[in-house]
C-alpha cells in the first residue's frame, strides 16, 4: 500500500478511535440522546437474539466497540471490512448526535448542520477506502478476467481438436486405400 494510502486510512481511523473510546469510557454522556432510538432497536434485537444486549448503555458502548475496533483495523489489511464496519456505526450517531429538526436557536442548528455534514464527508470516505483495492485489481474484475481466460483457452482447444480431427479422417481414408503390406521383414 502507498504512504497515502496508509496515511489516509490511518487519519480517517483515528477520529472513530477518539469517538469510540469516548462512548467505552463515558456512555453516561449520550444515553439521553440514545434512549429513544435505542427503545426502537431493542425489540427487533431481542427477536433477532437473547444473548444480544438491549439496554441502552450496552448498546452506546457496543457502538462504540465498533469504532474503536473499526478505527484500529484501518490501518491492517481488513481495512475494508472495518471502513463497512465504521460507515454502519456512523449512522446511528450522525442520527442521534446531530438532529438538525430539533435544534432550539440558530447558532445551535449551524452547529449540527456542520457536525452533520462532517459525518456526511466521513461517510462518503469510508464509502471510498470500501471499495479502496490499494491499486490491485477488484474480485469482481479478476473473476471477470479468469472467464474470459477460461473462454479462449476452450475455443483454443477446441480448433486444436477440430484440426487433429481432420488430420486423423485424412490419415484413415489414405490408410483405406493403401494394400496390407508386411511392416516387418
Amino acid at each position: 500500500m502507498t504512504p497515502v494510502r496508509t496515511a489516509a486510512h490511518a487519519m480517517l481511523g483515528a477520529i472513530f478511535v477518539t469517538h469510540g473510546a469516548n462512548a467505552l469510557i463515558r456512555p453516561g454522556r449520550l444515553e439521553q440522546r440514545a434512549k429513544p432510538m435505542t427503545d426502537r432497536v431493542a425489540p427487533v434485537l431481542r427477536r433477532a437474539s437473547s444473548h444480544l444486549p438491549t439496554e441502552t448503555r450496552s448498546l452506546i458502548r457496543a457502538n462504540g466497540a465498533v469504532q474503536v475496533a473499526g478505527g484500529l483495523l484501518m490501518m491492517t489489511p481488513l481495512r475494508r471490512v472495518a471502513a463497512v464496519a465504521l460507515a454502519a456505526s456512523l449512522l446511528p450517531t450522525t442520527i442521534l448526535n446531530h438532529p438538525l429538526a430539533h435544534a432550539d436557536d440558530d447558532n445551535e442548528r449551524a452547529l449540527h448542520r456542520e457536525q452533520f455534514v462532517k459525518n456526511v464527508g466521513l461517510f462518503g470516505g469510508l464509502l471510498l477506502a470500501a471499495v479502496d483495492t490499494g491499486g490491485q485489481p477488484s474480485l469482481r474484475w479478476r473473476a471477470a478476467h479468469l472467464k474470459n481466460e477460461a473462454r479462449r483457452s476452450a475455443r483454443r482447444t477446441a480448433r486444436s481438436t477440430r484440426s487433429k480431427t481432420k488430420i486423423a479422417m485424412k490419415s484413415a481414408k489414405l490408410g483405406q486405400h493403401l494394400p496390407d503390406w508386411p511392416v516387418n521383414r
